[in-house]
């Protein structure tokens, strides 16, 4: 995996996050939502090794959630452990919103 993003020369903005929420981490009020349509596949090892997801009420407190999937396996690289059930996850995710939306043009 090292070697894809440093060969890709995509290793820096990997990282990006990482030092962004060290040094540069945003005060969040009790107020503020992202209103981008968001999906989350829940890994089941993603975060605590018991296969416990982080509970869905913490994302919809910021992000405008409009797909929920827990995850029968994986974890924090899930497009090498589980390529299948992500890949169907962000299909159907964008085929709801396809159908979802008012404008002609899109399907």
């Amino acid at each position: 995996m090292v070697t894809l993003y440093w060969a890709t020369q995509a290793i820096t903005s990997s990282m990006r996050d990482y030092v962004d929420n060290r040094w540069l981490a945003a005060e969040l009020g009790l107020t503020d939502v992202v209103t981008v349509p968001t999906a989350v596949a829940a890994f089941a090892h993603q975060f605590i090794d018991d296969g416990t997801p982080p509970p869905r009420e913490w994302a919809e407190r910021l992000y405008s959630i409009r797909r929920w999937t827990p995850m029968p396996s994986g974890g924090h690289f899930p497009s090498v452990e589980e390529p299948g059930l992500l890949s169907r996850d962000i299909t159907a995710f964008f085929d709801e919103l396809g159908a979802a939306s008012s404008y002609p043009f899109d399907r």
